[in-house]
């Protein structure tokens, strides 16, 4: 499973979301805004304007969301176990 998420310093969701894709065992990418100009143009062209920004192969959305992370943690254990 691909996850980026686009970050920048300082950011107490950002950090909230490290957090729990950890907890979840999701490995991540993570990808600083105020030093990645391409980054910062393809999250605005997703009609985003604050971090974190996460980007998953099907899915991606903007701030802290326990709710997509226990999707995605869904949905990877239930990859793991078809594999």
């Amino acid at each position: 499973m691909s996850v980026t998420v686009y970050t920048k310093p300082g950011c107490v969701q950002c950090t909230a979301t490290y957090r729990a894709l950890d907890k979840a065992g999701i490995d991540y990418e993570i990808i600083d805004l105020t030093t990645d100009d391409a980054a910062l143009a393809h999250s605005k062209d997703l009609g985003y304007f604050a971090a974190p920004i996460v980007i998953t192969a099907t899915d991606h959305w903007s701030g802290f969301r326990p709710d997509k992370i226990a999707a995605l943690a869904k949905a990877d254990a239930a990859a793991s176990n078809v594999a």
